[in-house]
């Protein structure tokens, strides 16, 4: 194979906060990087060594031409991104008040990402990859969703790992129990999941007694619901793994007849935003290394507390040097 990951997805220019701590309207500042989950993951993984693809879309505008110029540093292969002119490239604001208060503000109206067709997937090596990796945002709206599912029935014929990064992003979506409807659609055809407990159960979420929440009130709150139950069935659903994400008490890893608990690495939270992505990038890093699951989840965990100690998302990823001096400051694998 030509490459070893190709990531599908939205992309964006972060705006972050310089004011750490301040309230929202009382800041005078932030700091631009380059973000959305799956462009993320490929610099992320690029760091470690993988060489990947980034399948996005950005505007004819100068926000794309700066995450373009980034990728294009980073090494991450981008001949397969198209402009999309008429779409505005993706932009998104965000508060840092730790441990845990991180507003965040989306624009994504009329965003080129979400533009991503069949034919764009057709022009990129999904088939001639090692993983095909998406995200959940993806399957909000139209032509992005269809390109998405088509995208995965690609990589599934040609043999190539699917792998789906739940991304569960309450504000994109008309109703919650939208978002369940495509993940459960879409399953049949991905290999591994990775997810928090809220994404899983968003995932399954059909049970009335879990739909009496508003939209608003879901953007701010968790979804509730057995997560066990959720990954049970979620796995009879056609993934061989699911990874679920634990924060600061490290992962869980779900085989259909075991699992593996993976401690996380302590360390003081920054911005949460981003670990999940770094998260990705260790994880199918050493995936593709051929290390074992638990030795997959450790290098996965390690990235993502790195990453929260940090003010970014793709600016800030680890190199495989760095985050080998990571683990072994913290005991080793």
């Amino acid at each position: 194979m030509k490459y070893d990951s190709v990531h599908m997805g939205r992309s964006s220019l972060d705006l972050y906060s310089n004011d750490v701590g301040t309230p929202f309207v009382d800041i005078t500042s932030f700091a631009a990087y380059v973000g959305g989950s799956p462009t993320n993951i490929s610099v992320g993984g690029k760091r470690l060594g993988l060489n990947t693809v980034a399948l996005t879309a950005l505007g004819a505008d100068p926000v794309g031409d700066f995450i373009m110029a980034f990728l294009e540093k980073e090494g991450v292969e981008t001949k397969f991104i198209p402009r999309k002119p008429g779409n505005r490239t993706s932009a998104v604001v965000l508060g840092i008040e730790p441990p845990n208060k991180f507003p965040l503000v989306y624009y994504r109206d009329n965003c080129a990402d979400i533009e991503l067709t069949i034919d764009d997937v057709l022009a990129a090596p999904v088939q001639d990859c090692r993983v095909f990796q998406f995200a959940g945002t993806n399957l909000c709206k139209e032509p992005s969703r269809s390109a998405t599912f088509f995208a995965a029935e690609l990589a599934r014929k040609a043999g190539v790992e699917v792998v789906f990064d739940i991304d569960f992003r309450p504000d994109q979506w008309h109703d919650p129990r939208a978002f369940g409807v495509m993940a459960r659609a879409i399953m049949p055809m991905v290999d591994i999941v990775l997810g928090t407990e809220d994404e899983i159960n968003a995932a399954m979420l059909m049970d009335p007694a879990q739909i009496h929440l508003t939209h608003s009130q879901v953007s701010d709150t968790k979804v509730t619901g057995d997560v066990d139950a959720s990954i049970a069935h979620l796995l009879t659903l056609g993934p061989k793994a699911l990874m679920q994400k634990r924060g600061a008490e490290g992962l869980r890893i779900h085989l259909a007849d075991e699992k593996i608990d993976v401690p996380g690495f302590p360390v003081e939270v920054y911005n949460i935003l981003g670990a999940g992505d770094a998260f990705a990038a260790g994880f199918l890093c050493g995936y593709l290394k051929g290390k074992s699951w638990y030795e997959a989840g450790r290098l996965a965990t390690a990235c993502g507390a790195i990453v929260v100690t940090k003010h970014g998302c793709a600016n800030f990823m680890p190199t495989w040097d760095e985050l080998m001096a990571f683990i072994d400051s913290h005991g080793g694998i």
